[in-house]
C-alpha cells in the first residue's frame, strides 16, 4: 500500500497490526466474504489458523483475477466465531498472513459473531481493493461486466 495515503494523527496511537485509514482513487474491487474452503466448497481444516490460511489464499486469487494483489487492498472486515481463539492463535495468524499478504497492512475490522452461515466456518473475511491507473494490470478475461 501506498504509504502516502494513508491517514494519520498525530498523537493517536496507531492500531496494532494495521492502520487507522487510506484514501484511494480508481476501480474499485469489493469481495464477498470467503471462507476457509476450496474451490470445491470443503473446509480444508477443521482448526482457525488453517481456515485463515485458505481464506486470504481464496482472496489472493480473487484480486489476481480482476487484476489486483495484495498491495491494493483498502479494508479488511474479519468474523471470527471465538474471540478468544482468535487472539491465542494471534502470532500463527500473523505468520499465515505474511505469507499470503505480505507487509500489507490495511485498515481492518475484527468483529466477534455467534456463527456464521457454514457450521464449520470459524472465520470470513471480507475485502475491498483499489486499483489506480498507474498500478492496473488488465483482469482476467473471466471477469465479466454486467
Amino acid at each position: 500500500m501506498n504509504r502516502d495515503r494513508l491517514i494519520d494523527v498525530p498523537g493517536w496511537v496507531r492500531p496494532l497490526g494495521h492502520v487507522g485509514g487510506v484514501t484511494a482513487s480508481g476501480r474499485h474491487i469489493f469481495l464477498a466474504g470467503q471462507l476457509g474452503w476450496d474451490e470445491r466448497a470443503c473446509f480444508v481444516a477443521a482448526e482457525l489458523v488453517g481456515q485463515v490460511r485458505q481464506a486470504l489464499i481464496n482472496i489472493v486469487t480473487l484480486l489476481a483475477r480482476a487484476g489486483a494483489g495484495p498491495q491494493h487492498i483498502t479494508r479488511m472486515t474479519w468474523y471470527v466465531t471465538n474471540k478468544r481463539e482468535y487472539q491465542r492463535q494471534m502470532p500463527a495468524i500473523a505468520l499465515v498472513y505474511s505469507e499470503q499478504i505480505g507487509l500489507e497492512f490495511p485498515p481492518m475490522t475484527a468483529v466477534a459473531v455467534e456463527s456464521l452461515m457454514y457450521d464449520e466456518a470459524l472465520v470470513e473475511i471480507e475485502v475491498t481493493a483499489v486499483v489506480d491507473d498507474v498500478t492496473a494490470t488488465p483482469p482476467s478475461p473471466s471477469i465479466r461486466s454486467h
